[in-house]
């Protein structure tokens, strides 16, 4: 039996396009060709800029239209990552980013192929340590009853709520399940919206709401944490045992140079979180900051990060992201950290 994967998500791989536009809606000279995209795609690459291939996965539903350039990049992190289904019947899963000014719209362009646990069964992914999935409170009601029925499988489960879920009217199906939730983690602004508190993010605020869905419950025993993403204001991270601390952003709000995209940090964050756990041994903490480095990478640029390896002073090979080492951030994270609470 080969070894179990420390991390699979069931996100979706999507196809993106992308559609510039002026202020009357009408299309700009600006292209840009399809990309690598997916909410499950991101989180994979924060866990990957971590651990080998062979520790994470992820299923691609692979259609008779899939560009072989899209191949090549996927399998340049790694061809053990990816687990593909053909169907030479359909299209691949595509979606359009459409951009007006600071407006950000997203639609799919065909029908979309939601993936659960049972995806999972008589395969090489089946039974992960961790799971991730994105997906709105009701629809994650089905994947946590498909984890709890699997005999003899008790994962850490990594939740985050699909953006335009994150509605009042979707609280009550929250409630339901997070007993069942290791990781709860929105961001701020959808937090704040799930929880009916119309205001911009403040820090005040973000530790009001997580404190309110840790009194909801989230874990066994409420043994779980609640993690609020925060964009350049860090991440508020807290349990009931050991309460909240805030970890900054790699890049911070002096550093918008660096901020070229955000799409997909999120995600990528909460694959670097679950890489963080296994490296910290399960510290919530310490793990958030490898959350945080794999973030920085994301939005560097459009698009996913550059990986290539080079030898170093002993011979063996050490691996880049965007030309810098993850654990030189995660040094420097940790110190402007401590540095922080001191």
């Amino acid at each position: 039996m080969t070894e179990r994967r420390h991390l699979v998500t069931l996100g979706m791989f999507i196809i993106d396009e992308f559609a510039y536009l002026d202020e009357d809606g009408n299309p700009t000279s600006r292209t840009v060709p399809p990309q690598i995209g997916g909410g499950g795609t991101y989180a994979l690459l924060g866990a990957r800029i971590w651990l080998r291939p062979h520790q994470v996965g992820m299923i691609v539903d692979r259609g008779h239209d899939f560009p072989e350039d899209i191949q090549k990049a996927l399998e340049s992190f790694g061809k053990e990552m990816w687990l593909y289904r053909d169907d030479p019947t359909r299209e691949t899963t595509r979606a359009i980013n459409e951009y007006k000014g600071d407006f950000r719209g997203f639609r799919y362009l065909n029908p979309k192929l939601r993936l659960t646990p049972r995806d999972l069964w008589n395969t090489v992914y089946e039974q992960p340590a961790n799971v991730h999935f994105i997906c709105s409170p009701t629809r994650a009601i089905a994947i946590v009853y498909e984890i709890q029925a699997t005999a003899g499988w008790t994962p850490t489960t990594i939740y985050e709520p699909i953006p335009d879920r994150c509605v009042p009217e979707e609280l009550p199906a929250l409630r339901s399940i997070l007993q069942f939730i290791s990781v709860l983690s929105p961001n701020a602004e959808e937090a704040l919206s799930m929880l009916s508190i119309n205001a911009p993010p403040t820090r005040s605020l973000v530790e009001h709401a997580c404190q309110q869905f840790l009194d909801m419950g989230v874990g066994p025993g409420g043994t779980g944490a609640v993690i609020i993403r925060s964009g350049s204001m860090g991440a508020f991270v807290s349990t009931r045992a050991k309460g909240g601390r805030w970890i900054p952003a790699f890049w911070g709000p002096e550093d918008a140079e660096h901020v070229v995209d955000v799409t997909g940090a999120g995600n990528a964050f909460l694959g670097g979180l679950s890489a963080g756990l296994l490296l910290a041994q399960n510290d919530i903490y310490r793990a958030t900051l490898y959350a945080a480095v794999s973030a920085s990478f994301i939005i560097e640029q459009e698009g996913m990060p550059r990986l290539k390896t080079q030898s170093n002073d002993s011979g063996s090979l050490t691996e880049l992201w965007n030309d810098d080492e993850p654990q030189r951030r995660l040094n420097k994270l940790l110190l402007d950290t401590q540095a922080e609470q001191s």
